[in-house]
């Protein structure tokens, strides 16, 4: 008889599709016993192959050891552990997954150790292919508690598997947990575009923009909005273009020419201004062949700013005498962008009270936009909560919440 102490042999989870650290298979020296030398001799003959890389002989010397009649309990456990770790490291996913399963029925692993063997036999079964057993096995670790990364690994498996219906059980009630991941919400929101689901794919949507204010999600909902039956483009345009600027999606210098040219449109030159010199400050104005006609715009728009500065008094009294109290919505927005934000609020706000407004959902939405612009955020998400219509005001208004709101980059 001989001593036989097996080493730490370390199982790489990256090969079982895993991040974290492998369980060990190898014996730790408080299971160290005396094994016989029929058996011991292979162990330590396939241990020395694995350490040359040759785990398919590996395989094969331990099954000299399978054969050895007479084995104790203790010896056979010992060459299910090193057959784990040969077999995983040879890609024989089959064997491994039946070496890990042994192990685990032994009743020999501490728990702490069947926790680890339980997740690396998951990982095998991934690796493997057989993705039915690799989610049983995953339900079963997760009544031990909420693990994310398997909770992942389940979604990640129904999804590849076509399995929409148990995929969308778990994604709803990930949902009522209060732990709903980007990666969950874009899973959900593929199901909804295969379904059809135009409804629930905008909401899904509205949520990853929320909390992973990211330009794809918000140039889907703007582009969305801009397509939705019914949309006013001539008259919200402007404001689809102040929500790119808010979020960082404007990058082309016909961009920032259109927004400006809008803005200028609806009497607001200083904010045609802001617009055109973020585009000098982004390289996308001042360059290249339309350089001149930037700068012409430029110019244009100071010129307009100097003209509605010096106007400002005769503007407000001829809006008022004649009544047009869309036309002081305009003015007092204009003036928030201008540096005169208490005045023109009070300009707006009291504008819109009055009402006779032609599209009174808009200026609320204005409003919102010029309190957001004037850094007062709980006056601009009030406003901005209060605007309904079917033009496409309601969206916009929303997702001015959604901006204003957005977490730090």
């Amino acid at each position: 008889m001989i001593k036989f102490r097996l080493a730490h042999l370390g199982l790489a989870m990256a090969a079982l599709g895993f991040t974290a650290a492998a369980p060990i298979v190898g014996l730790a020296p408080a299971y160290a016993q005396t094994v016989s030398a029929q058996v011991g001799k292979p162990l330590q003959a396939a241990q020395a192959l694995m350490k040359q890389g040759k785990h398919k002989d590996a395989l094969a010397k331990l099954r000299e050891a399978d054969n050895v009649s007479g084995k104790s309990a203790h010896e056979s456990y010992l060459i299910e552990r090193v057959r784990a770790a040969a077999a995983s490291s040879a890609g024989d996913y089959g064997t491994a997954a039946k070496a890990f399963e042994t192990l685990i029925a032994s009743g020999k692993l501490s728990a702490s150790e069947r926790s680890q063997f339980s997740e690396g036999l998951i990982g095998i079964y991934m690796r493997g292919g057989d993705l039915n057993k690799a989610n049983e096995a995953i339900q079963r670790q997760l009544k031990n508690g909420d693990d994310p990364k398997l909770r992942a690994y389940l979604l990640q498996n129904y999804y590849k598997q076509g399995n929409i219906a148990a995929l969308e059980t778990e994604l709803r009630n990930a949902e009522k947990s209060g732990r709903m991941s980007e990666d969950m919400l874009g899973m959900l929101a593929n199901i909804q575009l295969k379904k059809n689901d135009k409804a629930g794919y905008v909401n899904t949507i509205e949520k990853l923009a929320a909390n992973y204010p990211k330009a794809q999600y918000w140039n889907d909902l703007l582009n969305r909005v801009q397509s939705k039956p019914g949309f006013s483009s001539g008259r919200l345009s402007v404001d689809v273009y102040r929500l790119k600027l808010a979020n960082g999606l404007l990058k082309k210098p016909s961009e920032f020419m259109e927004m400006a040219q809008l803005v200028m449109q609806g009497k607001a030159p200083a904010e045609a201004l802001k617009v055109i010199d973020k585009g000098y400050k982004a390289g996308a104005l001042g360059t290249g062949p339309d350089a001149e006609r930037h700068a012409r715009l430029k110019a244009l728009a100071e010129k307009n700013l100097a003209e509605q500065n010096k106007n400002i008094a005769a503007l407000e009294a001829e809006y008022t005498a004649a009544k047009d109290n869309d036309g002081l919505v305009a003015l007092g927005y204009s003036m928030v962008q201008s540096g005169q934000a208490d005045k023109g609020l009070k300009l707006m706000e009291s504008a819109i009270k009055a009402g006779g407004l032609r599209y009174p959902d808009e200026a609320k939405l204005r409003l919102g936009e010029a309190y957001a612009a004037a850094g007062k955020k709980s006056q601009a998400i009030t406003t901005l909560r209060g605007v309904s219509g079917k033009e496409g005001t309601a969206e916009l208004a929303r997702y001015w919440i959604m901006a204003i709101n957005k977490p730090l980059a």
